[in-house]
């Protein structure tokens, strides 16, 4: 029961951090948008690198949040080796000689889950805005939109 509260709670609070991102992401393309920078290469590839950082960002805060309940759980006693070993196992590199205890081994496997889902989210929030700054430049049909008037 307790391994269960520890992966679901946790999973809860990654969730979390990572629903922030797509609020600022949307708030942050619509000043770039109206700002009149939307289809100006430079400020596009800036704009996505920016983006993308923040999402790196968040993934490591859910990485180390992984890692501190690793820690509150008595799995490790330095931080530094949780964050380590919840770097391999949320990336799914699984390159890690360290093997959870039997009561919290099914940890591993839940938070490699996790990962591979907002990685995913992380994928589809940059995709859309990429999708974005494409229609901002060539109109929602792939054609430079037209001047009326």
């Amino acid at each position: 029961m307790a391994l269960l509260f520890v992966g679901v709670v946790t999973t809860l609070l990654t969730v979390l951090v990572h629903s922030l991102i797509p609020l600022m992401i949307v708030k942050g393309v619509r000043l770039h948008l109206a700002g009149g920078r939307g289809g100006i290469w430079v400020w596009d590839v800036i704009l996505v690198m920016n983006f993308t950082l923040l999402a790196l960002a968040a993934h490591f805060v859910e990485i180390a949040l992984w890692a501190l309940s690793f820690v509150l759980c008595g799995e490790f006693s330095n931080f530094v080796a949780a964050l380590y070993y919840s770097g391999n196992t949320y990336t799914t590199l699984g390159d890690c000689t360290t093997v959870l205890s039997a009561r919290w081994r099914l940890l591993g496997p839940m938070e490699a889950a996790n990962g591979m889902l907002m990685f995913g989210v992380s994928t589809a929030i940059i995709f859309a805005v990429i999708l974005r700054l494409l229609e901002a430049k060539f109109g929602p049909q792939g054609d430079p939109p037209r001047k009326i008037g």
